[in-house]
């Protein structure tokens, strides 16, 4: 290993014959030799021993608005402090971070940023919460822990922006310093996870129902939509479905794709596509459908689900306005769901 490097155990493994470790955190369970790194390429097996190569290399360190990860029901306005290591348990062609996430051990690069250090960087920068974003907060799960738990000591929230793939075991370990989490609903067919993202659809299910059901974790939903690949109409009623049976009032982002990485090949979003999943997901009952990477869109902004009021008022990443009042609608009374007191 390079000189300096600070090496830290992995969280959730066990010993495994043959001096194996089986790793827990995600749902790949990887089974890892000695000498040999995980699905995620950032996790190492050294001595029998499994350890995270991506600890001490934050690779992304800056203050962003909520809503760029994108969270609009939670303590919308504030700022967060986004940090990122390289890595990823998925190998998804349109990833628009693939310079970082899609690295193996050799490439792995960052500074060494102790927790104390993003802590007091982002209070110093006026944040109200870390995010753990840009790639899969869930493959540097050891630095996310350490952060966390000391944002929390300092009146801090903690965000993650994911993938969903991680264990049951992983969302117990975090429900004790996680206060919400964005995570992409890639699509609603395994052939669709199988194909573009390298990965099954069904652990992202049960990871959405269990956040919603057994923790106090905020979560919102994003599907990126990708024209001729998850955008039928059969495939976005299954979708909207599954999120209505959850729980109606998760807000749904349906984000407009753009060509990139490997799947250059496809056209970008329609707006006839954005509109027609919008009433789709509006005829499945959900009451929060955000359009999102479509500059001026007015289905950016939050109204009431009782009178139908203006309530957020957005301009991409900007709020216009907030007339939510104690978590209702100032008019009717209709309670918004959301975190919004500061």
């Amino acid at each position: 290993m390079e000189k300096g490097r600070v090496l830290r155990e992995a969280m959730l493994w066990r010993k495994a014959e043959g001096n194996k470790a089986q790793c827990y955190l995600c749902n790949w369970h990887c089974l890892i030799s000695p000498g040999k790194t995980g699905f995620c390429r950032v996790r190492k097996n050294i001595d029998g021993k499994l350890y995270s190569l991506n600890y001490d290399r934050v690779c992304a360190a800056n203050a962003d608005p909520i809503e760029k990860k994108p969270l609009f029901h939670f303590l919308p306005g504030s700022s967060t402090f986004s940090i990122a290591a390289m890595g990823c348990n998925f190998q998804c062609e349109f990833c628009q971070n693939w310079q970082i996430s899609q690295v193996i051990e050799e490439e792995i690069e960052g500074e060494a940023i102790s927790p104390a250090k993003i802590v007091e960087s982002a209070r110093r920068g006026g944040c109200e919460s870390v995010a753990y974003t840009y790639t899969e907060p869930t493959i540097f799960m050891e630095l996310c822990a350490d952060t966390a738990k000391l944002a929390r000591a300092a009146g801090l929230k903690n965000v993650f922006v994911s993938n969903g793939y991680m264990t049951i075991e992983a969302l117990e370990e975090a429900r004790g310093w996680l206060d919400a989490i964005n995570v992409d609903l890639k699509g609603f067919s395994e052939m669709y996870y199988k194909k573009l993202c390298k990965a099954r659809l069904e652990p992202v299910l049960k990871t959405i129902r269990h956040i919603a059901r057994e923790t106090d974790i905020w979560m919102e939903l994003t599907t990126l939509l990708v024209p001729d690949e998850n955008d039928s109409e059969d495939e976005l009623k299954q979708l909207t479905a599954f999120i209505a049976s959850v729980n109606p009032e998760i807000p749904w982002h349906i984000s407009r794709f753009f060509p990139q990485y490997h799947l250059t090949d496809h056209e970008m979003t329609g707006p006839e596509s954005m509109r027609r999943a919008y009433e789709i997901g509006k005829a499945a009952g959900l009451k929060y459908i955000y359009v999102g990477n479509v500059p001026g869109d007015k289905r950016e902004s939050t109204k009431c689900a009782g009178c139908g009021a203006m309530l957020i008022e957005r301009s991409g990443y900007i709020i216009v306005s907030n007339k939510i009042k104690n978590s209702a609608c100032p008019g009717c009374g209709q309670s918004i769901f959301g975190v919004f007191g500061r």
